[in-house]
């Protein structure tokens, strides 16, 4: 399991009845995770005080209930900023424990030796886009909302990034990988994250799990002659790390060597000293 365990403007205090205890700066939140299925272990003490609770709605979707909190604040990662703005859906705005990620891949960029490209799909807010561009890439960052895009951007100037040569894209992920294949644009990188379900160009609901292998096809397809890594994401129970990995193994290996590790990624529990897993990841890279 990967670890993200530098933070200091983040830490999961405890978690227990589908519930984690966050600090996020100096705020204290409750929020729901289905991976916490252990129960009565909530032994922290900030459980009895936090600033804002993420409830769910029998009817779907849910609110934050009794919250003390700001607009919006900002937390800090080694030389990184982020916005931190409480949303529907229990949603920050960041999830930290893709730290471990770019740990992983801002090394690889800045120790190329040249300038390196990354495509950053499903980009969300940008943390992965601020860790790249950091690092020294020349990032294409596209996610097909407006207003994640937008908050992206004000990351990238909170961390001192305004001119970093990225490009930002509101658009269907499949539609501009497709587009940029036609105008022969290739990366050097490709960094994705694709949520569990989603609406293709028709309108179309897909699953990942069904379409998880076109998609990795139809990137691959935008690598350079040289590519340097090759990251996915995923938070979808039904698609496990080794599944992904064997996809990048048959895509990325055969035709550019290199190698393929998957697992898990987690965040430390501060009350416990256990690892709360948050999701998968594939790793590709080359030689």
């Amino acid at each position: 399991m990967w670890v993200s365990k530098n933070w200091k403007d983040y830490e999961l205090l405890d978690c227990s009845d589908g519930e984690r205890l966050e600090r996020w700066g100096k705020y204290i939140l409750v929020r729901p995770d289905p991976q916490v299925v252990w129960v009565g272990r909530k032994k922290h003490k900030a459980w009895k005080c936090p600033d804002a609770t993420y409830e769910r709605s029998k009817s779907g979707g849910g609110a934050w209930k009794e919250s003390r909190l700001p607009e919006e604040w900002i937390v800090n990662y080694d030389s990184y900023r982020f916005s931190v703005k409480p949303m529907g859906f229990k949603h920050t705005g960041l999830f930290p424990e893709q730290a471990a990620n770019w740990e992983w891949f801002a090394p690889l960029i800045r120790d190329a030796g040249r300038k390196i490209k990354v495509l950053n799909l499903f980009a969300y807010t940008g943390g992965a886009t601020v860790a790249a561009a950091k690092a020294g890439a020349e990032v294409c960052h596209v996610d097909a909302a407006k207003n994640m895009v937008e908050r992206a951007k004000k990351n990238m100037e909170l961390s001192g990034l305004s001119d970093a040569p990225v490009r930002y894209i509101v658009d269907d992920c499949k539609k501009f990988c497709e587009r940029e294949k036609r105008r022969g644009n290739f990366y050097d990188a490709v960094i994705m994250d694709p949520p569990s379900y989603g609406r293709g160009p028709g309108g179309e609901m897909w699953k990942l799990e069904e379409s998880i292998d076109s998609l990795i096809r139809l990137t691959v397809s935008l690598l350079s002659e040289k590519p340097l890594f090759f990251l996915i994401n995923s938070y979808t129970a039904g698609l496990s790390p080794s599944a992904m990995g064997y996809i990048l193994q048959e895509e990325l290996a055969g035709k550019y060597g290199g190698n393929v590790v998957c697992g898990e990624i987690g965040i430390p529990v501060a009350q416990t000293g256990g690892i709360l897993p948050c999701g998968g990841s594939a790793r590709w890279q080359t030689d």
